[in-house]
């Protein structure tokens, strides 16, 4: 069995294409991209380059039988509004389309919890929808897009869609390497508040999450992925902090002082002083994201890792002892 992970180079694909090899089920695993190189490599994946942005090759993967769409783009703030509407929706059009010419009859595709917009109060799977940004809207267009797929031949097609929160882990390069690189050097400040609820989760759980939910007879489920447990931004901290023996951080700034120091980054990157500072991504760290996994819960889905566990089992790969 062959199975092709369409955005595989980047970070949940490389632990995906890891699992996949090592669980000895499947005779190729594919990881097609556009990026150069994956975050890290596995032996037995074969690596290709793939623009899902443009019509997929009928002879891309000859005899796939299942697809993983992670392709994205998903950094936000840090693209313009069509980038993620270019990227996200005709590359959802084109995985589509090369499943129905190939036949392929089991499809994943890894959408997000930004569906759910900023929420202070409890959200599950089917809590109304509140999409507040463009990646959000462009993620949800996509789902919609491959349901279609699935509803034309709904008898033989398996589509199985997962709104992961943030994902954390080895090769992550996003918001907890950022945290803990701040941590580390004393210089996180809690932006507004320290109870912030931020639903996550650790990427080892959310790939063995995929063939779990798999096994059931579904032909189309929809899941939320994070931990069960409410953790806001100080409990975050503190295991943090805890795992890597830091100070942990006590200052509050008030939120206006904040987003006025976010608005002179802004600034200084329209004279060309440029960094990851700006006041959309200090709102993101006010807003509560209170999202929780209802469906994996009431399939008992086992986690292996909580998150001091997987801090620890992330920060095992170093020698150096660095979230890297």
């Amino acid at each position: 069995m062959t199975a092709v992970i369409f955005g595989g180079h980047g970070f949940i694909g490389s632990h995906l294409a890891r699992e996949l090899i090592s669980s000895g089920r499947y005779d190729k695993v594919i990881s097609a991209d556009i990026a150069p190189v994956p975050r890290f490599e596995t032996a037995g994946v074969e690596y290709m380059y793939c623009d899902v942005t443009s019509r997929i090759p009928d002879d891309l993967v000859p005899g796939a039988a299942e697809i993983y769409n992670l392709a994205a783009i998903h950094v936000t703030p840090g693209h313009q509004d069509w980038e993620y509407y270019w990227t996200n929706i005709s590359g959802a059009l084109n995985v589509t389309d090369f499943a129905r010419r190939a036949k392929v009859k089991t499809l994943f595709f890894t959408s997000s919890i930004s569906v759910y917009g900023s929420q202070e109060s409890q959200v599950c799977e089917a809590s109304p929808l509140n999409v507040e940004s463009t990646y959000g809207r462009s993620k949800l267009l996509a789902e919609q897009i491959h349901k279609l797929w699935q509803s034309e031949e709904p008898a033989v097609r398996r589509l199985i869609i997962v709104r992961p929160a943030a994902i954390f882990g080895y090769q992550e390069r996003g918001n907890f390497t950022r945290l803990a690189k701040l941590l580390r050097r004393g210089a996180f400040i809690y932006p507004g508040r320290k109870d912030t609820v931020k639903a996550c989760g650790y990427v080892k759980d959310l790939v063995k999450s995929f063939e779990f939910v798999k096994e059931r007879t579904q032909s189309l489920t929809v899941y939320n992925f994070a931990f069960d447990e409410r953790l806001t931004t100080e409990q975050i901290c503190d295991a943090f902090c805890e795992v890597a023996q830091l100070s942990r951080p006590k200052l509050v700034f008030p939120m206006q002082l904040i987003l006025f120091i976010g608005w002179m980054f802004e600034f200084f990157a329209r004279i060309g002083i440029r960094t990851s500072i700006n006041q959309a991504r200090v709102l993101k760290l006010f807003r509560s994201t209170n999202v929780t996994p209802k469906l994996l819960k009431e399939l008992s889905f086992a986690r292996q890792f909580n998150l001091t566990q997987a801090l620890k089992d992330w920060r095992s790969y170093s020698s150096t002892g660095e979230f890297e």
